[in-house]
C-alpha cells in the first residue's frame, strides 16, 4: 500500500510539478492480477483499483493496524471496466459496467472477479473510516440519484449520478458519486468551490489514449494544475478547490470523507477570486 500524507496550504505553494505528481496524483490503479491501495493520511482515506484476471481477496496491512479490511472501515466499489462480480461473506455481487456497491463496516471476506480475464473488471474503491456497521448496497447507475447541471455556452453540460449518498444508501461519512460530460462539454465544477469539511478524491475516466484532462487545485488566490490521463486519480485536500477541463468530454468518480454528507455545502468561489 502506497502512503501518502497532508499538507499545510502554505506549503503546497512551493511544490513543483515533480512533487504535485508524486503526492497527489494516483497512476496504474488496474494493473492485471493487482489489487492496488493508496492510504492518504487527507481524512484516511484509501483510494483503490482491482484488475482480476482470477479471484483477488482484499487483504489489510500493517497501516491499519486491525486484523481484516473492514474491521473498522467501508468501502464503495464502482466497475469501469468489464463485468465482473464481488463476494462478500459468502454473498455475491454481480458488477455491470458503471455498478456501484457499497459495504459496510465488518464484512470479513471480500473478493474480486471479473466474468472474463480477456476483458477484465476495473474495479475503482474508496474506503474511509466508519463507526458502525450499516447494510451492503447494490447501486447500479438507474438507482443512482441524477442531478443535471450546466450549461452549453459554457461547455459543462453533465449529469452527476450520486451513488453512495445519503437520499440512496445510509453510510457513516463516504459519498460516491459518477459524473458524466456530455459530448462537446469539457469543463466539470467550474465556477469551481471548496468543501472545508470534507476532501475529495477525483477519478477521471473514458478519456482517449491520446486525451487529458487539467486539474486544478490548490487556493483560489493561487492555483496549481497537475495533467490527468485515463484512469488517474487525485487527492484534494479540503482546503482545495477540485476542478478540470478535458481535450474532450470525459467521466469522473468522486470520493468525499469528512464531517458532514451535505452534498451542496459549498463554499463557492466567484470567478474574479481565482488566480
Amino acid at each position: 500500500m502506497d502512503v501518502r500524507h497532508g499538507v499545510h496550504p502554505q506549503d503546497f505553494k512551493c511544490y513543483d510539478t515533480d512533487r504535485l505528481r508524486r503526492d497527489f496524483l494516483i497512476t496504474d490503479l488496474f494493473v492485471p492480477g493487482e489489487i492496488s491501495m493508496v492510504y492518504s493520511h487527507v481524512d484516511r482515506i484509501i483510494t483503490g483499483g482491482v484488475c482480476p484476471k482470477k479471484p483477488l481477496k482484499l487483504e489489510c496491512g500493517k497501516e491499519l493496524g486491525v486484523g481484516y479490511f473492514l474491521e473498522r472501515r467501508e468501502l464503495g466499489i464502482i466497475n469501469v471496466g468489464g463485468t465482473g462480480s464481488v463476494t462478500v461473506d459468502g454473498q455475491t455481487f454481480d458488477l455491470k459496467p458503471l455498478d456501484g456497491l457499497y459495504l459496510g463496516m465488518g464484512q470479513k471476506d471480500v473478493t474480486f472477479s471479473s466474468d472474463d480475464p480477456t476483458n477484465p473488471a476495473h474495479m475503482y474503491f474508496s474506503s474511509a473510516p466508519a463507526h458502525t456497521n450499516y447494510p451492503n448496497c447494490y447501486i447500479d447507475i438507474e438507482k443512482a440519484k441524477k442531478v443535471k447541471m450546466g450549461e452549453p455556452e459554457k461547455a459543462n453540460v453533465r449529469t452527476i449520478n450520486q451513488y453512495i449518498h445519503p437520499e440512496v444508501c445510509t453510510t457513516c461519512q463516504l459519498m460516491m458519486g459518477l459524473t458524466q460530460l456530455e459530448s462537446g462539454n469539457v469543463w466539470n465544477t467550474m465556477p469551481c468551490h471548496t468543501h472545508d469539511r470534507r476532501m475529495e478524491v477525483y477519478f477521471y475516466f473514458d478519456l482517449p489514449e491520446d486525451g487529458l484532462a487539467m486539474h486544478l487545485f490548490g487556493e483560489p488566490s493561487e492555483t496549481r494544475h497537475i495533467m490527468v490521463r485515463n484512469e488517474e486519480a487525485v487527492i484534494n485536500p479540503s482546503w482545495s478547490i477540485h476542478s478540470a477541463a478535458g481535450t474532450s468530454n470525459y467521466s469522473f468518480i468522486w470520493s468525499m470523507v469528512g464531517e458532514n454528507q451535505e452534498f451542496t455545502d459549498m463554499d463557492h468561489i466567484p470567478m474574479e477570486e481565482l488566480r
